[in-house]
């Protein structure tokens, strides 16, 4: 059985003042992740604007992000397209590196049915097949929903186990978790959601929020998984204005500022992304200091 951890940081992609990757800051971030909650690091992924990367990019991040945590943590490269041969392509070089896992986007734009979208990610589990695939659902950005009957026959197949599932939608994750087998991993796409997901059967969260609360979110999931219910809607609830705020404007715009705010080098998004408004700086700095994190 493949295992990600509980929580897997969706981890930004830090820019220099000139918007070049900044290697050594992805390096130290990526061990303070690891030092702080984080089981698994999702790099290159949606909140790594993997989007404006390019490939050549992505292959050093995947290297010196493992490198960083080899042994702390496991690394998810994000490689997944629009395009199946170029998803299959960029998995089989991810696979050479010998990462954890690879989390697969529902192809975007094209709007693939649910049979265009089965047929894809068949094929890169079949031409990939010793790398851990995590499905990853995210209308919101892709114009498709992954739908659960989809879900589940896609769990069938060998090395595809688990799904991120940021649709919102909490029927629908009750209908992949009595469609798919328990050892099929279902991870929140939403730090708001995590806490009612575990109920529904989900593992944990692939999370935005980790990177300023990781060992809080640790707490909450383990605190649900040996019963302490209130305890862990206690820190769900303390929690909840930041799982929000730093979705006030598109990721990971606020995120990025939060992580300024503490000192991070992390630049701001690539263009088409730009950097915070005023109103967002004094919304994430409001909450992060009733959290006591700046």
């Amino acid at each position: 059985m493949v295992s990600f951890g509980r929580v897997i940081t969706a981890m930004v992609t830090p820019f220099d003042a000139d918007g070049q990757v900044n290697f050594a800051i992805a390096e130290k971030l990526a061990v303070h992740l690891a030092d702080h909650g984080s089981d698994a690091l999702v790099v290159c992924g949606t909140t790594g604007e993997s989007p404006t990367l390019t490939w050549d990019e992505e292959y050093e991040l995947f290297q010196v992000v493992q490198k960083a945590v080899a042994g702390k943590a496991k690394i998810i490269a994000g490689t997944g397209s629009n395009c199946t041969r170029e998803a299959i392509s960029a998995t089989r070089k991810a696979c050479k590196l010998g990462l954890d896992g690879t989390l697969q986007v529902v192809p975007y734009y094209n709007k693939p049915p649910q049979a265009g979208l089965y047929q894809h990610y068949r094929a890169i589990a079949e031409a990939v097949p010793d790398l851990p695939m995590m499905l990853y659902n995210v209308p919101g950005r892709t114009g498709q929903n992954l739908a659960a009957d989809t879900v589940a026959k896609l769990a069938t197949i060998p090395g595809i186990v688990a799904v991120k599932e940021a649709s919102g939608n909490l029927d629908q994750v009750s209908a992949i978790r009595r469609q798919t087998p328990a050892d099929f991993a279902i991870y929140s796409g939403d730090d708001s959601l995590t806490l009612p997901l575990l109920s529904l059967g989900a593992t944990g969260v692939v999370s935005v929020a980790s990177h300023l609360v990781g060992d809080q979110i640790q707490q909450m999931i383990q605190s649900f998984a040996v019963g302490q219910v209130q305890a862990a809607t206690a820190l769900h609830l303390k929690l909840f204005s930041l799982f929000k705020t730093l979705f006030v404007t598109a990721n990971p715009i606020p995120v990025k500022a939060a992580l300024t705010l503490q000192g991070w080098s992390v630049g701001v998004g690539r263009s088409p992304l730009c950097p915070p408004e005023a109103e967002v700086i004094d919304q994430v700095k409001a909450v992060m200091a009733e959290l006591a994190l700046v």
